[in-house]
């Protein structure tokens, strides 16, 4: 089985490197897949879990937002954060759905502050959901 190499990387560190069958990524235009030898392109990434396959096991990142680069058969994706499930502390991202979940009920008109308090809750629902996957 041929496979494309993929690289996650955030400003902090590398996340992740490895030669894999798939990758399955969620842009701003909707859920696209990489196969190998996929045609060069570059997308920005919402915040969502990205998944990856090798083989017959499938691995799971919490991705924050970032681009995605596919060039030469290979994926980078710069992130603004990446996690991998056994990375994410549960209790501290409960504790930031929370306070989101706060905040978007006490906002009122001002419309920055509700946005801000909404992708903090679709970090910290994100970060949970991967999590589940150690």
């Amino acid at each position: 089985m041929s496979t494309i190499r993929l690289e996650i990387v955030t400003p902090e560190r590398k996340v992740f490197e490895d030669d894999v069958n798939m990758v399955i990524a969620r842009g701003v235009e909707g859920e696209l897949g990489i196969l190998p030898k996929h045609a060069p392109f570059v997308t920005p990434l919402v915040v969502s879990a990205l998944r990856i396959k090798k083989g017959k096991e499938e691995k799971v990142v919490a991705i924050s937002g970032g681009f995605l680069e596919v060039s030469q058969n290979k994926v980078v994706i710069l992130a603004e954060a990446a996690e991998l499930p056994e990375e994410i502390d549960v209790n501290r991202a409960l504790a930031a759905k929370e306070r989101a979940e706060r905040r978007l009920a006490q906002s009122g008109k001002e419309e920055l502050d509700f946005k801000r308090a909404q992708l903090a809750l679709k970090r910290a629902l994100n970060r949970l959901k991967v999590a589940q996957h150690k």
